[in-house]
């Protein structure tokens, strides 16, 4: 099936649904529905589909599930030599849920490669209300007491979903993604959600896979839970996994 969409979604009827995400554009890649609106109910209801929003300051907000879709399986997380010898020796410290503001403004700024950001103020507002909800998480990265790496997504049942991160300083956002997919693997979630492959994502171990079998993984375990409460991070099991050699990825 080729795809038929985008298809229009009234942002005044917050019981319109979402078309199946077999119905989305081949090129643009995914792009399924435009306009809704950004509340917990309508952002939930599109995770747990294989959906999500990403559009630009001035435009309709966007709907998109493409195929395939680059997901990071926990116990496959590559870590090289090189990693784990700069989180032992470069006096970071990884925390979860300490700074989301922080997080997202950062996430929000600009990059080299663009001149703006899909962070706008109206999705800024979204994801702080989700994270109030124990919905959103971040993961801060910390050097000499200053926030200079990390991310944030959406956690439903076992599936992380990543949205954005960012670095200040060399290895910051990998530091924090790392010590997150390690956490997750613990508190067996199944999949992270990437979205989109890059070299970067692949270079820790991301694939990709056909979107039908990513909706079945969501099927399965993404399910809403009452428990949700602020993440913490078991320092001490990150650190014993640094120093142990698992998931190595050899000498780079």
């Amino acid at each position: 099936m080729t795809g038929i969409g985008p298809f229009w979604i009234d942002p005044k009827d917050d019981r319109a649904k979402f078309p199946d995400v077999s119905l989305a554009l081949r090129e643009p890649n995914g792009l399924l529905a435009v306009g809704g609106d950004l509340s917990p109910r309508r952002l939930i209801t599109a995770y747990m589909q294989g959906i999500f929003p990403w559009y630009s300051q001035g435009q309709p907000i966007l709907w998109w599930s493409p195929d395939p879709r680059a997901v990071l399986f926990p116990h496959q997380i590559k870590v090289s030599r090189s990693m784990r010898k700069t989180f032992r020796n470069g006096g970071f410290e990884v925390t979860l849920d300490q700074a989301f503001r922080d997080v997202l403004a950062a996430c929000a700024q600009p990059r080299q490669s663009s001149h703006g950001t899909w962070i706008t103020p109206e999705i800024a507002d979204a994801y702080i209300h989700l994270h109030r909800l124990g919905l959103a998480h971040s993961v801060e990265a910390w050097q000499d007491k200053k926030l200079v790496g990390g991310l944030y997504g959406v956690a439903i049942g076992k599936v992380f979903f990543g949205e954005s991160m960012f670095s200040r300083v060399a290895n910051a956002s990998k530091l924090a993604f790392i010590s997150l997919v390690h956490q997750l693997e613990a508190w067996d979630f199944s999949v992270i959600d990437c979205q989109i492959q890059s070299d970067h994502l692949r270079s820790l171990g991301s694939e990709d896979i056909p979107r039908l079998k990513f909706i079945s993984i969501l099927k399965r375990d993404c399910h809403l839970h009452a428990d949700r409460k602020p993440w913490v991070l078991d320092r001490e099991m990150v650190t014993s996994i640094y120093s142990s050699g698992g998931h190595d990825a050899g000498t780079d």
